[in-house]
C-alpha cells in the first residue's frame, strides 16, 4: 500500500513538473526575451577589469584613469569602530561594479536571468521604439530592472567591510519599473519630482551644452544634475524619451541614468565618494553623476573601457546594437567608493 501511494505521489510530481520545465525551456528561447548569458564565462571575459583603476591608497594612485572631482583628497582618516572608539585608518578609493541595469522592451523579461520572465506580461507595459519612419516626433519607452551586482565580493576579490557602504554581498533584484506607475507616465513622474518644472525652460536646457562638453572629457558636472550630457535631459524621471533612431545606446544609457537618478530622488541610492563618505555612504537625493560610470555588457560588451554619464556615443556607442535580441541592453553601473581602511 505504501509503495502504491509513493508511486502515485511520484507520478503526480512528474506530471506537474513537465509543464513547468516546458515553460522554462520555452521562455529561454523567446525571441522577445533575449539571454545575455551573464552567468557564464562572459562574467570574466566581458568585464572591463582595467576599469577598476585607478586604485587610490593614502592619496597615491595605482594605475591610470579618471577620478571623480568629488573624491576625497585626504590621506588618513578617523572612523569609530562598533564600540564607538575612534580608529585611525588610511583612505582608499576605487571604481567598483556595484549595480546591473537592464533596459528591456518586453515587460518582466530579464536577459540577466537567462531570458526568463518574472511573471505574465502586461500588454499595457510593452515597450516601443516608435513607428517605422522614426521621425523627430517619435517617442520610445522601455522598462528597466535594477540589480545589486557587487562583483568584487561575488568573486571573493579584495574588499574591506567599511568599503561596502550599502551592505549588499550578493546578486539581488532591487527594483522593477513594471511596478512603478511613474515610469510610464510623465505626469505621475512630475508629482514625485516636482523640481522638473524648474528645468523645463530654454535657459536650463541650454546649460546642458556645458555638461555635454564636460562629459566628453569624462568629467560630467554634478551641479547640473538635471542634465545627462549628450544623451538629453534628465527630467522627467520616466521611461519615455524622444527618439529618431529606434533602439539606440544613447536612449538606453539615458534611461539607465534616469533610473538611477529616480532612486536617488526617492532615498534609495547612496553617495559613496567624498570626504563625508569615508566612514560609510549615505542617502543622497540628487544623482552625483561624477560618482558613476557605465559600461555596456550586452549585446556588445565594452571590455576595454567604460564611459561617463552623458559622454557622447560617437566615442563608445558605434556597433553596440543590432535588430532583434540586440535591442535589449544591459549596463554595469560602476560606482566610485571612498572608504577608511583601518591600520
Amino acid at each position: 500500500m505504501k509503495r502504491y501511494v509513493f508511486h502515485c505521489v511520484l507520478g503526480g510530481l512528474i506530471t506537474l513538473a513537465n509543464p513547468l520545465y516546458a515553460a522554462t525551456t520555452t521562455n529561454s528561447v523567446d525571441p522577445l526575451c533575449s539571454d545575455a548569458e551573464l552567468w557564464s564565462g562572459k562574467l570574466i571575459t566581458d568585464i572591463c577589469w582595467s576599469c577598476l583603476f585607478p586604485i587610490r591608497a593614502a592619496g597615491a594612485s595605482l594605475g591610470g584613469g579618471n577620478v571623480p572631482s568629488i573624491a576625497t583628497d585626504e590621506k588618513f582618516c578617523f572612523c569609530t569602530d562598533p564600540m564607538g572608539i575612534p580608529e585611525l585608518g588610511m583612505t582608499m578609493g576605487l571604481w567598483n561594479p556595484a549595480r546591473l541595469i537592464e533596459i528591456v522592451r518586453n515587460p518582466w523579461c530579464s536577459p540577466a536571468l537567462g531570458g526568463h520572465k518574472f511573471s505574465a506580461s502586461n500588454v499595457r507595459l510593452i515597450a516601443t521604439t516608435g513607428k517605422a519612419d522614426f521621425d523627430a516626433s517619435e517617442m520610445s519607452f522601455f522598462n528597466y530592472h535594477y540589480f545589486a551586482f557587487p562583483l568584487t565580493i561575488l568573486l571573493d576579490l579584495f574588499w574591506d567591510g567599511r568599503c561596502n557602504s550599502d551592505g549588499y554581498r550578493d546578486f539581488d533584484l532591487l527594483y522593477v519599473s513594471e511596478l512603478d506607475p511613474t515610469w510610464n507616465s510623465d505626469l505621475l513622474a512630475f508629482f514625485t519630482s516636482p523640481e522638473t518644472a524648474l528645468f523645463a525652460n530654454p535657459v536650463a536646457i541650454s546649460a546642458c551644452v556645458a555638461d555635454a562638453a564636460a562629459a566628453a572629457t569624462g568629467n560630467p558636472l554634478d551641479t547640473l544634475f538635471w542634465c545627462a550630457g549628450a544623451w538629453g535631459h534628465m527630467y522627467p524621471l520616466s521611461g519615455i524619451s524622444p527618439t529618431s533612431y529606434g533602439t539606440d545606446p544613447r536612449i538606453t544609457s539615458l534611461l539607465a541614468t534616469r533610473a538611477t537618478a529616480s532612486l536617488h530622488r526617492r532615498g534609495l541610492a547612496w553617495k559613496t565618494s567624498g570626504n563625508d563618505a569615508l566612514c560609510g555612504g549615505y542617502i543622497y537625493p540628487f544623482i552625483p553623476k561624477s560618482q558613476y560610470r557605465l559600461s555596456m555588457f550586452y549585446p556588445v560588451a565594452e571590455t576595454e573601457s567604460n564611459h561617463a554619464i552623458g559622454e557622447t556615443t560617437f566615442k563608445w556607442g558605434a556597433g553596440r546594437t543590432y535588430p532583434g535580441p540586440g535591442e535589449d541592453h544591459l549596463y554595469i553601473l560602476w560606482r566610485f567608493q571612498d572608504c577608511c581602511v583601518g591600520l
